[in-house]
């Protein structure tokens, strides 16, 4: 495992806002997230508590499968992965463990949290819809809305293996049961504009360059060509036209997903890996945690990234995610007999 040597810095978190009890040793983190800015949140930790960090970096089936090669002899404490959907699969496998802590069950809300405790989300980003002010007058306003025939020709969307196209059809079987989400997802798929394709900013790029109306991406990918210089989305190339709905306002709300984190099941520093998920939910970790990529935070009342305010407050599904994985096979199943790509 590869150990980063972690120093001081200016960014100081005390864990939950109290005065830092300063512990000893490591904790070892797998991380599927690829951000340079997350060293200042591991020096935080650090600063706060005194406990070393050790990570290791990769993407989430990479990390699944390594786990599941190392058995009981896994050096992993903390595993951080972006999706429920992922989070599923990963404590399917038996990778994770129960934590009950008050911290946690207290700060973040229920539905960012497993029934049982085996991961907890610590930020999180809609899945909203991203139009073409100078093509779609009236956007559609909730996911049934995609299907209208008005609407032909228009919808860009990621392909039907991606995790977040499983995870919001997933949320669609929840709500509406199956038979609705088999035509939610032919209906949409009549309406496409092209083959799926791409990551969600290439989903964003073909609305800046006309060749999509409507895509439907998370919110941080737009929100990245906000603050920082995106090839494809400046507003030389077409950004300003497009503007965004933040669906099903009016009812259940907008399908959010999240970064979250658990436990390792054979943890070899568990009172480490807990305090660490503790210090995720304090107030300055959230705020940071969530900026790294331009999420929203998932403690309430936290402020927002200035980039992300600008996006605006929304009003979010309540479903718990753990939803999501359990309704995962069945979306791919839909997907598949459907002919999407």
């Amino acid at each position: 495992m590869r150990h980063i040597p972690l120093f001081a810095a200016a960014l100081s978190v005390l864990v939950t806002g109290a005065p830092a009890v300063m512990a000893q040793g490591e904790v070892n983190i797998y991380s599927a997230r690829h951000y340079d800015n997350d060293d200042r949140l591991y020096e935080a930790f650090t600063e706060a508590t005194g406990i070393t960090v050790n990570r290791l970096e990769g993407n989430a089936d990479e990390i699944i499968e390594r786990m599941k090669a190392e058995g009981a002899n896994s050096p992993a404490d903390v595993v951080l992965l972006v999706d429920a959907g992922r989070l599923f699969q990963a404590d399917r496998d038996g990778l994770f463990q129960p934590v009950a802590s008050e911290v946690l069950a207290d700060r973040l809300p229920a539905a960012l949290q497993h029934p049982e405790g085996h991961w907890f989300g610590f930020a999180t980003r809609a899945r909203v819809f991203f139009y073409d002010k100078e093509r779609v007058a009236n956007p559609p306003q909730t996911y049934a809305d995609l299907t209208k025939p008005e609407y032909a020709g228009l919808v860009c969307m990621r392909s039907a293996t991606n995790i977040y196209s499983l995870s919001l059809l997933a949320s669609i079987i929840a709500h509406d049961g199956e038979a609705a989400a088999r035509e939610w997802a032919a209906g949409v798929k009549a309406n496409l504009a092209r083959e799926p394709e791409g990551g969600d900013t290439d989903q964003l790029r073909a609305v800046a360059s006309g060749q999509c109306g409507i895509a439907v991406t998370n919110t941080y990918y737009f929100a990245r060509a906000l603050a920082e210089t995106v090839d494809g989305l400046t507003p030389a190339d077409g950004r300003d036209r497009i503007a965004w709905v933040f669906p099903n306002q009016g009812d259940r709300g907008t399908h959010v997903n999240i970064s979250g984190a658990a436990v390792a099941a054979n943890a070899p520093n568990r009172d480490n890996a807990v305090a660490f998920l503790e210090y995720l939910a304090s107030d300055p970790a959230q705020e940071f945690f969530a900026a790294i990529n331009y999420e929203y935070p998932a403690v309430p009342g936290v402020a927002l990234d200035s980039t992300v305010q600008g996006l605006g407050a929304y009003t979010a599904d309540t479903l718990n995610l753990a939803a999501l994985g359990e309704n995962q096979a069945l979306a791919q199943q839909i997907y598949n007999e459907l002919g999407w790509k």
